[in-house]
């Protein structure tokens, strides 16, 4: 063989070689990046997850416990408050006895008939209030009382040094509340005294009436 053909076959086998080494480098570094990617990027993934799943798990578990809450207040109103709409009804039928009551006025000297009558209504009120306070329903005696527009309807103002201004010096309707929830305001008449009226009351000698608001 000649020397030329020798040096071409060296050439063709040198190119060969170097081709091969640079496919190498190739798969090695496509390899290398796939390796790098196989235990990384899963992790990170995984680890998003994760935290998404127990972000989705707390925010279903907060919203059962509201739901359950809800639904135990609910059935809580019901059961407190299920005789609203009868006690109200109620409460106008105690109102006429009341009234009735005022109505007769002092029977001391009347016949033995009326004062039975007047005892017998007397009896029913009071077995009444006793009814519904068993049930929870109390009855507001705001009299001496600083308004409280949350259970007192003030339907008038009045002069009357017994008390300061701004208190409840008349009760014309009772009020009620059932388990702590206002059933019913009291219709009140409230204090407003002239200029000077109020002090000139408890300067009197022996005036020991309570003026604080």
């Amino acid at each position: 063989m000649s020397e030329t053909a020798k040096n071409n076959q060296d050439d063709l086998h040198d190119a060969a070689s170097a081709e091969e080494t640079a496919a190498e480098d190739v798969v090695s570094e496509a390899t290398e990046a796939e390796g790098g990617e196989a235990t990384t990027d899963p992790v990170a993934a995984l680890e998003a997850e994760v935290a998404e799943l127990k972000d989705r798990l707390l925010r279903a578990a907060a919203e059962v416990e509201n739901t359950r809450r809800r639904a135990k207040k609910d059935v809580e109103d019901a059961g407190n408050y299920a005789i609203t709409k009868f006690a109200r009804e109620l409460l106008d039928v105690g109102d006429n006895l009341r009234r009735a009551l005022e109505a007769a006025g002092d029977t001391s000297n009347a016949d033995p008939t009326m004062k039975k009558l007047v005892e017998g209504v007397e009896m029913t009120e009071q077995t009444l209030l006793k009814a519904l306070e068993k049930n929870g329903v109390e009855k507001l005696e705001p009299l001496g009382e600083k308004l409280d527009p949350n259970h007192h309807q003030a339907v008038f103002e009045m002069p009357n040094p017994a008390y300061p201004d701004g208190h409840v010096a008349q009760v014309m309707q009772a009020g009620y509340v059932l388990k702590g929830r206002l059933l019913r305001p009291a219709m009140v008449g409230v204090t407003k005294n002239p200029a000077g009226q109020e002090a000139a009351k408890n300067d009197e000698p022996g005036s020991n009436v309570d003026t604080s608001a």
